[in-house]
């Protein structure tokens, strides 16, 4: 793992297998007794999580998408570290909103000004724009202090296609 940070950090994994084969020797992996509770599938996309007893409000998730290649042998493990899910939706949740709020403020600003009345609602634009910096600020710290567990989730993925190999 580097130690770059960035915003949902993804890799990619070329597996030896055609795309159906190596979702079933991927699902077979994850069903061993070492993987069964940190990982599950569903089609062409297995996650991995962290232990409840062990998540933090920024505890990441790692999603792992099977894609197809241009040789039919071979397939291509797209692998993304996200939020989980239900912290994903809030952030971009709150993202819309403040996006939503600084357009209108704009707009609202602009109908005030042309009218010949002061445009306070222009107060709403550094705002809307503090409150995205904040967010995206708060996710890089929290993808630093959440590290150790994207490695975690990385030899896990590691030990998946390990297991895979092996059969």
């Amino acid at each position: 793992m580097t130690n770059q940070i960035q915003m949902q950090p993804t890799f990619r994994v070329q597996l030896p297998w055609e795309r159906e084969e190596a979702k079933g020797r991927l699902r077979r992996a994850i069903q061993s007794d070492e993987l069964a509770s940190h990982a599950a599938s569903a089609g062409w996309v297995i996650d991995y999580r962290i232990e409840s007893a062990d998540q933090r409000f920024w505890s990441p998730h790692l999603s792992v998408q099977l894609n197809r290649m241009d040789e039919p042998t071979s397939t291509e493990a797209f692998c993304r570290f996200s939020p989980r899910p239900e912290i994903w939706t809030m952030v971009m949740a709150i993202y819309m909103v403040a996006a939503c709020c600084f357009f209108a403020a704009l707009i609202f600003g602009f109908v005030q000004w042309s009218m010949g009345n002061p445009p306070w609602s222009l107060v709403a634009v550094p705002i809307s724009l503090l409150v995205i910096a904040g967010l995206h600020g708060a996710s890089l710290i929290g993808q630093g202090w959440s590290r150790d567990q994207m490695d975690v989730l990385r030899s896990r993925w590691e030990r998946t296609v390990e297991l895979a190999r092996s059969e």
